[in-house]
């Protein structure tokens, strides 16, 4: 028996032996079943790869300066059609990080409707997402997403394993400090000098101050106190005169 195969045609050449009876006919058709039903298994399956969109991406990337750049590769010929590519943030992919969309025949322009600052690359086989100013609290696991809208049918990927994208905390070690850190002690110290000068100088100021008022109240007091003299002659006041009197002219 000699087997050809081609896409979507199969031919198929028999030899059966003369003088095989009934047994060697019953034998070529049971054969004959057992290879178209290996034929319809097979063709399905050719039509189900090619309308299947496969997305890989790297399990794991650690960020340690708030950047990271996300390649996801795909298989799936993007060319003359309209497509989507987007990236979700979260295992239920709840939140739409970026997303580009449109075809090889214009300018690509990727964004982000939720506050991701994010850029990106597409070529042929593979979609870069550039993410930018990462915060430590948006660790989590990040999934792309190749979508055809156009010429129907409607194609998307199957969901893919996703990356963790691990945003790592500066960390700022205490015990080294660069020549600039004893700049904030120095101010600190000229800072408090100035004040300490101007405190000093008002203090002083304050007491010139008082010290000259007192003298102002006390000139004033003497002033008021001064009786003032008629101009001309006075009339001067005797004490009334009464002689002395002599006792011893009464006596006997």
């Amino acid at each position: 028996m000699t087997e050809t195969l081609r896409p979507r045609q199969v031919h198929f050449t028999l030899w059966v032996p003369r003088g095989g009876g009934a047994g060697a006919l019953a034998l070529v058709r049971t054969m004959m079943l057992r290879l178209l039903l290996l034929a319809l298994n097979f063709f399905p399956s050719i039509q189900v790869t090619e309308n299947k969109i496969l997305v890989k991406q790297s399990p794991r990337l650690e960020v340690y300066n708030n950047e990271v750049n996300l390649s996801c590769k795909y298989t799936y010929n993007l060319f003359s059609k309209e497509f989507r590519a987007s990236l979700y943030k979260g295992v239920d992919s709840a939140v739409e990080v970026c997303v580009v969309n449109g075809n090889f025949s214009h300018q690509l322009q990727f964004y982000s409707h939720t506050g991701f600052n994010c850029d990106g690359k597409l070529g042929n086989e593979t979609v870069t997402f550039y993410l930018r100013n990462l915060y430590v609290n948006q660790t989590d696991i990040y999934f792309c997403k190749i979508e055809v809208m156009y010429p129907p049918p409607y194609l998307d990927n199957e969901k893919s394993n996703g990356t963790v994208i691990h945003v790592k905390e500066k960390n700022i070690c205490p015990d080294v400090q660069s020549p600039e850190s004893p700049k904030p002690f120095w101010t600190l110290v000229v800072l408090s000098g100035v004040l300490g000068i101007y405190s000093l100088l008002s203090t002083m100021l304050l007491c010139y101050l008082w010290t000259k008022r007192q003298r102002t109240r006390l000139l004033q007091s003497d002033y008021m106190n001064m009786t003032p003299r008629r101009p001309g002659p006075t009339r001067k006041h005797y004490q009334p005169y009464a002689p002395a009197r002599d006792f011893a002219a009464y006596r006997p």
